[in-house]
């Protein structure tokens, strides 16, 4: 909303305020609220003491700390007509003004950076609090810390032209990125920006997004692990949603909640770590679901998302692009299981009527190192294929009967697990 577009609900607002006694107009044409007036009630955000007048009181005001409702004109200012000649509105009056028009006489939450707290958000309050006639017309103000630049004091804003466009910033990382660095920090405390920083907010989807890539391949049967503590599991998933709750409850504390979820995702990953040869071994597929859905809801409430998508970057050049991968990671698979489909070794007993069991073990043994020998150019080319992607942010894994896929473009991550045939 335009202020230029409200001028008249501003004037009947300082009117009304003035009719309440906490306003007082001077012969030079301007329109003061009077701290003192309703000093009770200034100062509920910063502790402000309004009977400490340590300013000097300047122009037509009454007392230092008194502030502007209305402005008397200035040559070649924009002005408006008043009841208290030619001006233009004060700062504050506008958004109190403004606010009360569109969301009535009571706000549940106000925003806004630390550096509004006071005047402009005291000075809200005050109007608004006499307007209305009421006892407490925000409930609730969070105040953000500045976004700095490493090594500077000074926070990034447009008039110290020491800030990043969003769309430079688009161009090296992307908009989660963004919002998982902001989650590690408390909204209220000051944020340094750097590589540094956001490598480490990058680092923390890219393990979100591996462990939910493993987990989701683990529910499927490709990766097959040592039998799963399913109790430890759901303690750890228990834990972490009640110090969820408790951290977003304690003023809105992200970096302890995002902190409770890596943690969890840790214990998550050391038991899918535990990879076996034996597929039979029995799998735990609930405590992982949940765990999943758990992490997803986590930060889809956030604005974040995960898991496996398709087309995530570039629109229907990304799926194209998926498809392709799909039909790469299947061909390397399969060449890969031929390449790695040998005779058992020497050692072990053979069956009676088996192929080659009539065979003498030497022989057999033979075999099998020329096999390997054969086949090794085979396995060199699947291993150089999967450094080459890695290079390019593709990172193939090799499961127990398939292969999995992640790709990293433009930071961000698309997930694929390559099916069955």
């Amino acid at each position: 909303m335009r202020v230029t577009d409200n001028i008249p609900q501003i004037i009947s607002f300082i009117k009304t305020i003035i009719a309440n006694g906490q306003a007082y107009t001077t012969s030079q044409g301007n329109v003061y609220f009077d701290v003192n007036s309703w000093g009770k009630r200034y100062g509920v955000l910063t502790a402000i003491n309004p009977d400490t007048q340590d300013e000097a009181v300047e122009s037509d005001k009454r007392h230092g700390k008194d502030f502007a409702l209305w402005k008397a004109a200035k040559p070649q200012e924009l002005s408006w007509d008043s009841p208290w000649g030619k001006g233009r509105p004060g700062w504050h009056i506008e958004c109190s003004t403004i606010s009360s028009a569109v969301f009535g006489k009571q706000l549940d939450i106000h925003t806004g950076g630390i550096d509004l707290a006071f005047p402009h958000h005291e000075n809200e309050i005050a109007q608004c609090e006499v307007y209305h006639q009421c006892e407490q017309w925000g409930n609730y103000f969070l105040h953000s810390g500045h976004l700095h630049v490493k090594g500077s004091q000074e926070k990034m804003s447009k008039s110290l032209k020491n800030y990043i466009t969003i769309k430079d910033f688009l161009k090296k990382f992307s908009s989660d990125q963004f919002r998982m660095f902001c989650l590690r920090g408390r909204y209220s405390s000051a944020v340094e920006f750097s590589d540094k920083s956001m490598d480490d907010a990058k680092n923390l989807l890219q393990a979100t997004s591996s462990f939910i890539t493993d987990a989701n391949a683990y529910i499927k049967g490709q990766l097959v692990c040592d039998p799963i503590r399913e109790d430890i599991l759901w303690e750890r998933l228990a834990n972490t949603k009640v110090t969820v709750k408790a951290a977003f409850a304690d003023d809105f504390d992200t970096s302890r909640a995002v902190a409770a979820i890596m943690d969890l995702i840790h214990h998550g990953n050391r038991q899918l770590k535990a990879v076996t040869k034996d597929a039979g071994s029995p799998r735990s597929s609930v405590v992982y679901g949940s765990i999943i859905s758990y992490v997803e809801g986590f930060f889809n409430a956030l604005g974040m998302s995960f898991g496996e998508r398709q087309g995530a970057v570039g629109g229907d050049n990304s799926a194209v692009l998926s498809n392709v991968l799909d039909e790469l990671v299947r061909f390397r698979t399969r060449v890969r299981h031929y390449a790695l489909a040998l005779p058992e070794a020497a050692g072990a007993v053979p069956v009676e009527g088996a192929p080659g069991a009539s065979e003498p073990k030497q022989e057999q043994k033979e075999k099998r190192k020329q096999l390997m020998r054969e086949r090794k150019p085979l396995l060199e080319a699947c291993d150089s294929l999967r450094e080459d992607l890695a290079a390019f942010g593709i990172h193939i894994k090799d499961r127990a009967a398939v292969s999995t896929w992640e790709i990293v473009e433009g930071g961000q991550t698309e997930q694929q697990t390559e099916k069955k045939s």
